[in-house]
């Protein structure tokens, strides 16, 4: 008897964005309004920005099981995100302390361009296995692009640990919005070369037989 594959369900591509940029721009708008109180909660008080991190915690567990829920699959870089901002964003509620919140997005890049270089040192793109169905490129193409968006994670984690160490709480949160959402977008942008050039053209359909 033939077996079936259950395939993941297609998500329309603004439902998707709207999911996984949502909890990061509500993160933003909710910050600007809390900055600068201080709440008591259960015998506690929590400044503006530790309690905006506890609701960006839930919105992400949130939407990342609403993705799940109409998908039927996550990606590795959806559970590795979903991971560490559960456990930075709750070392910060719970100790109080805005660092761990910060260095999230320094260990999420770190870990991305750990992964990507062990396959490079393979000979492997192992960024080719999570989008080649959406970007289909020749297998040097894969490679090019691969060892660029390497160095550039690399990059996005140290730009990110010298903004939270060296600037203010205000500066981190517009970088972390708007910096590093703009970086990823400009990168790809300014990869249209690459893109183009290794694409992968579809089959001919032959006139005849």
């Amino acid at each position: 008897m033939a077996t079936t594959t259950t395939k993941p369900a297609k998500l329309n591509p603004m439902v998707k964005l709207g999911l996984e940029l949502g909890p990061i721009v509500l993160f933003f708008a909710g910050f600007r309004f809390v900055k600068d109180k201080t709440y008591h909660i259960l015998g506690t008080d929590y400044s503006g920005f530790i309690l905006m991190t506890a609701v960006f915690v839930l919105l992400i567990i949130a939407t990342t099981a609403i993705l799940w829920k109409l998908t039927g699959t996550l990606s590795k870089m959806q559970l590795m995100t979903l991971i560490l901002v559960i456990v930075m964003g709750g070392l910060s509620v719970w100790l109080k302390d805005e660092r761990f919140i910060k260095m999230k997005p320094t260990l999420l890049y770190l870990a991305f361009g750990i992964t990507l270089g062990i396959g490079l040192l393979r000979g492997q793109s192992y960024l080719k296995l999570v989008m080649e169905e959406a970007l289909p490129l020749h297998p040097e193409g894969w490679m090019i692009l691969t060892r660029r968006l390497t160095a550039f994670f690399f990059g996005l984690a140290i730009a990110n640990e010298v903004v939270w160490r060296t600037l203010s709480t205000d500066a981190w949160v517009n970088f972390k919005t708007f910096g590093l959402t703009a970086a990823l977008f400009l990168f790809f942008i300014s990869q249209s070369g690459v893109l183009s050039r290794y694409a992968v053209e579809p089959d001919a359909t032959p006139d005849n037989e």
